[in-house]
């Protein structure tokens, strides 16, 4: 009995010690979506969309509906895990009651690079629509935009939240102008023109996953997040939707405004899909909200990656100094410092083709074995309290995530020749 408390206990949130900094608990259902939303919508949409017509021709919206499906899986086991372990350290945490600290702290560190590399994707994004308008050196721009971020970060959630609050919804904004003004030419073209086939189309979905990047980073919030049991699973499924709606959306518009020959040939396609419609204006003013839009998303990928290093150190598995929280903000500041120099280091890599393929493919990697940690932890932890619970079992086997698991290997199947295709 003594030791099932003890169990008990340690999986409670802990409080703070006294007179020690922590985090606090800030966040409502609200801002923790629109965190989650500001986190997804961003580089993935505005700089890869080109990318992806030129595998996935006009069937792109197919794309982002497999994508979806693959996130909303995944979502659902995240929200039952989350549900269970409040905590920053979450996948870790997940994996270490799951499987066990070895495998837990595999888990964590392929995560910390993944985030790395996700930043530095978003950054040369940043970069690269700079460039189209003023031609900037592209690693220059991606470097001071990482350090700006980091700045953000460093002076606390809330500042950081509220600044992403306001970059989300100018973002946002780009994309419903776009769907408004080729909506109505959807009916002219042939929606499943797939010059590569159902095989190009998947593969388009591994890369294009990257715009969905972002949506588990919510569980990271946990700790600075009001009743985080309820709010955490909740605002991680809010923001699946909500961006996957508006995803397909802009799937089906772009194609309908711009062949997706040239849209696949753009550095700059949502500029591109803006200046065929309303003139060069028009194309300085998307470039705009692009910039702005990459920069939310590079925000929240920096503030939640710093809470998982946060959390992973505070449960001993990296040095301790990474745990450190500065008194006067109330953020982990050593964490930041170390996402902040392991991110510029990743810039100079510069293609974002390959950087956006490597996290996606570790990425896919990590989702398997979440599904596969509620599975386990359905036998190995029955009895324990699930505030949200992902619904329909066979043989006590929970459906969802072994759904979750199939599909993301076979997008991780394809995320890899992928990155094979680089090098060919």
């Amino acid at each position: 009995m003594l030791r099932r408390e003890k169990s008990h206990q340690f999986l409670q949130h802990k409080a703070c010690p006294p007179h020690k900094p922590c985090l606090h608990r800030n966040l409502n259902l609200g801002q923790t979506t629109i965190s989650g939303v500001g986190i997804i919508i961003g580089a993935g949409i505005y700089a890869l969309i080109g990318i992806g017509t030129q595998t996935a021709g006009n069937a792109l919206w197919l794309a982002f509906v497999i994508g979806a499906c693959i996130a909303i899986f995944t979502g659902l086991s995240y929200g039952e895990l989350a549900s269970m372990f409040p905590r920053d350290a979450e996948e870790y945490d997940y994996a270490k009651h799951a499987f066990g600290k070895r495998i837990a702290l595999i888990i964590g560190c392929m995560l910390i690079i993944t985030a790395v590399v996700a930043i530095a994707t978003v950054s040369l994004s940043f970069a690269q629509y700079l460039h189209s308008l003023t031609n900037i050196p592209i690693v220059m721009t991606a470097i001071i935009l990482v350090i700006g971020i980091a700045s953000i970060d460093y002076c606390g959630l809330r500042q950081s939240c509220s600044v992403n609050t306001v970059l989300t919804i100018v973002g946002v904004g780009g994309l419903l102008m776009i769907i408004a003004a080729g909506f109505k030419n959807i009916t002219k073209i042939n929606l499943l023109e797939m010059p590569y086939g159902l095989s190009g189309v998947l593969s388009a979905s591994a890369l294009m996953f990257f715009a969905y990047m972002g949506f588990e980073n919510v569980a990271r919030l946990t700790e600075e997040t009001k009743n985080p049991k309820k709010t955490i699973p909740r605002a991680m499924i809010l923001s699946v939707v909500i961006s996957s709606v508006i995803y397909i959306l802009v799937a089906l518009a772009v194609v309908a405004i711009v062949p997706w020959q040239q849209l696949g040939a753009s550095e700059a396609p949502m500029a591109l899909v803006a200046e065929t419609l309303w003139g060069k204006g028009a194309f300085i003013l998307l470039a705009l909200i692009a910039l702005i839009s990459t920069a939310g998303t590079a925000l929240m990928e920096i503030v939640t990656a710093s809470r998982f290093v946060y959390g992973i150190a505070g449960e001993k598995a990296l040095p301790k100094f990474l745990a450190q929280i500065d008194p006067k903000t109330s953020t982990p500041y050593r964490a930041i410092e170390l996402l902040l120099l392991l991110t510029i280091v990743f810039v100079f890599v510069k293609d974002l083709n390959l950087v956006a393929n490597i996290a996606t493919a570790t990425l896919f990697i990590t989702f398997i074995m979440i599904n596969l940690a509620v599975i386990v932890l359905r036998f190995k932890e029955p009895n324990m309290k699930r505030i949200f619970q992902v619904s329909g079992t066979i043989a006590r086997i929970p459906v969802i995530p072994v759904l979750g698991i199939i599909t993301s290997a076979v997008l991780l199947y394809f995320s890899i020749q992928n990155i094979i295709q680089v090098f060919i």
